[in-house]
């Protein structure tokens, strides 16, 4: 009985402890963005402050993180998945596959060349390195790309490639620190490595084809039950994967593809949910590593990440955007913007505890530099995404957004509530919104004019700071969104100019 009180009151003071910390972390969201901060960076500052350093919690189980940090993984992924439209991945897929595989390749030699010969690393260390480093971070994109206004073709091909990436940087990760590197050639690593993506892939579309047959047809008792569904569907994807030795990460983000893609009964529920659960792993995930990280070792290792990370920055990443765009036809500003896009986030740390969790040689070394190089780079590089969109001229500030509302209207209607905002220099300004034309199925239902809201009416005026929402349904969005955007390009007469408000390179 005194055993059971114990075991009570640590789980008592191990809630206290938790609910305290995820309190916290959600009040920094908004802290964060009002400084400008990327949030990742608090909730690892929370980590290491509760830590041994701090508040003296001592934790040392990479094993534990390691296994933690991939359930966190799936569901960040499957969140980016079911929020990811189809129509705007389409046209992306070739270069965002192109990155998440070949890419990762050259930013791993490439990374791996430069710390062997400057820093003095063996060269399987060396190799580690670059593919602890070669995935750009989910999280960090998703949460990064969807605050600016840009090309929704250039947004999809980051969020594409950051959702696909992880997979083969998991897989190089753990064939490079396991006892079992180099038993085999590297063509027969080359076939395991695309048996297991194309795998994953095909398990992920098939889990999502029978999670879509099925909700579509299910009646549950409550809508409660049907975003739990979905979610449970994207981790069923990555189990039946694994099991038979496939990329379980890959067939999460296939799978929420599929299923966000399918208008399942109480779609916005279903991507509340996911977004809520998002945020949680990312918490949970980015507190635990700065609760596993030892602040007296980093000062150590501030001289490899600066020289790890400025290899990535300015050879490897922009080497392997040029290399994978051939091909595709992306203007040269759209390549920059793609090299410094390349967020990296928790998803390197994790994989740095895979070495770390197999004791290998130099595997603390890693931890340490990989844990400073994302603190340095993130402060670096995300707060810098939207001046250098500008600067390189590919913002799109007239673009359409999705406000998340859930509403039984919309649901039976299968229909998005869309945000516009009226730029300076939009040929919106001026027009009409009987001049609009839009297709049947989708209506301005409010302008937002200075503060003060009001219903329109056909000969409402737009002005320059408007803000409007339009309802529109699944079937005529994509055309809502090229109907406004060419008359943003060109005025009221676009389609005399031969304007098809098509989301063209820049």
């Amino acid at each position: 009985m005194p055993g059971a009180l114990v075991v009570t009151d640590r789980l008592d003071l191990a809630l206290l402890i938790g609910a305290a910390v995820l309190l916290v972390a959600v009040g920094a969201v908004r802290l964060s963005t009002r400084l400008g901060l990327p949030s990742l960076l608090v909730y690892l500052a929370l980590g290491v402050a509760i830590g041994e350093s701090g508040f003296g919690i001592q934790f040392d189980d990479a094993e534990l993180t390691r296994v933690l940090g991939f359930c966190a993984l799936i569901v960040i992924i499957a969140e980016g998945g079911l929020t990811s439209r189809w129509t705007a991945l389409r046209p992306v897929l070739g270069i965002a596959a192109s990155l998440a595989t070949f890419g990762v390749v050259v930013s791993i030699v490439v990374v791996g060349l430069v710390v062997h010969f400057l820093l003095g690393l063996d060269w399987r260390l060396a190799l580690l390195y670059g593919a602890v480093l070669s995935s750009t971070d989910a999280a960090a994109v998703f949460a990064t790309l969807r605050w600016l206004r840009l090309p929704p073709r250039l947004v999809a091909t980051l969020e594409a490639e950051s959702g696909m990436n992880d997979a083969p940087a998991v897989l190089l990760v753990v064939l490079l620190s396991t006892s079992g590197f180099g038993a085999h050639p590297w063509w027969y690593e080359v076939l395991v490595l695309g048996y297991e993506l194309s795998l994953g892939a095909v398990f992920g579309f098939g889990v999502g084809m029978l999670g879509r047959w099925t909700l579509r047809r299910a009646a549950l008792p409550s809508s409660g039950l049907y975003p739990i569904a979905a979610v449970g569907l994207t981790v069923l994807a990555y189990g039946a994967a694994t099991v038979l030795h496939a990329s379980g990460f890959i067939a999460v983000y296939v799978a929420g593809v599929v299923l966000g893609n399918s208008r399942l009964p109480h779609r916005q529920a279903i991507l509340g949910f996911a977004d809520g659960l998002a945020w949680l792993a990312q918490i949970g995930l980015f507190v635990l590593l700065g609760l596993l990280s030892v602040p007296g070792r980093l000062v150590d290792a501030l001289l490899p990440a600066v020289v790890a990370g400025l290899a990535l920055l300015f050879l490897a990443r922009p080497l392997s955007v040029v290399v994978c765009a051939l091909g595709f036809r992306v203007p040269a500003r759209q390549q920059a913007f793609l090299s410094w896009a390349g967020l990296r986030g928790a998803v390197p740390i994790v994989l740095a505890t895979i070495p770390l969790s197999e004791n290998l040689p130099g595997a603390e070394q890693l931890f340490d530099t990989v844990f400073v190089l994302v603190v340095i780079f993130t402060l670096v590089q995300a707060g810098t995404l939207g001046p250098v969109a500008r600067r390189l001229g590919i913002t799109a500030p007239a673009e359409l957004t999705e406000l998340r509302v859930e509403t039984a209207p919309l649901e039976r209607m299968q229909a998005d509530l869309l945000q516009l905002e009226i730029p300076p220099d939009s040929r919106l300004v001026g027009v009409h919104l009987d001049e609009l034309r839009l297709p049947v199925g989708a209506s301005v239902t409010l302008v937002s004019r200075d503060g003060v809201g009001f219903v329109p009416g056909p000969d409402t005026r737009l002005k320059v700071g408007d803000s409007v929402l339009i309802v529109a349904t699944a079937r005529v969005r994509d055309d809502v969104e090229r109907r406004l955007r060419a008359v943003s390009r060109r005025g009221r007469l676009a389609r005399w100019f031969g304007e098809s408000g098509e989301d063209r390179d820049k």
